[in-house]
């Protein structure tokens, strides 16, 4: 008996025509979410497909704007910046992490200026600042100039952002080392 009809052509490998093989995959996973070209490309190998095959599905894709890394790198950095406060370094790594070119990660992080980084970090801090009220004043500055760096916000916007708030809650703020 042969295989059910229905079978996944993901799961064993491409059993026919590689680029048959190929536009299901990329449909399927584009589904869910966007992917990146590279990501693309990565996951048809691990799936056995060749390399030609993956180039020639990909770049009709690409016609199709299936595949957009450059839109994707826009959204997805809009997207980080607002939603989880990540500064725009932070959003860049994660971009060439996913394979997007140089000029796509510098045009997307480029609508990331220093005023909307100041107020993701501003309400980044206001946030965490209600869980750590109990704590000496030294202390929540640390902690909340740690948050800042694990968020990609350089030392001095750091440093600058917990200051002001601490500062415009308390009236005066000790003058404690954040390093």
């Amino acid at each position: 008996m042969g295989a059910p009809a229905d079978e996944d052509p993901q799961a064993a490998g491409p059993p026919g025509d590689p680029d048959e093989v190929a536009r299901i995959v990329c449909l399927r996973m584009l589904d869910r979410r966007a992917y990146t070209r590279a990501e693309l490309t990565t996951a048809l190998r691990k799936r056995g497909v060749p390399d030609e095959s993956a180039q020639r599905v990909l770049d009709r894709f690409a016609e199709l704007k299936l595949i957009d890394d450059a839109a994707l790198a826009d959204g997805y950095a809009l997207a980080q910046h607002q939603d989880r406060g990540l500064a725009g370094r932070a959003v860049a790594l994660k971009l060439r992490q996913r394979g997007v070119d140089e000029h796509s990660v510098r045009s997307a992080v480029a609508q990331i200026d220093r005023e909307s980084e100041v107020a993701a970090a501003t309400a980044l801090v206001q946030r965490r600042l209600r869980s750590l009220r109990e704590l000496p004043e030294p202390v929540q500055a640390r902690r909340l100039v740690g948050l800042l760096g694990r968020k990609g916000y350089s030392p001095g916007l750091a440093h600058e952002v917990v200051r002001g708030v601490l500062h415009s809650l308390d009236g005066e703020v000790e003058d404690f080392p954040l390093d």
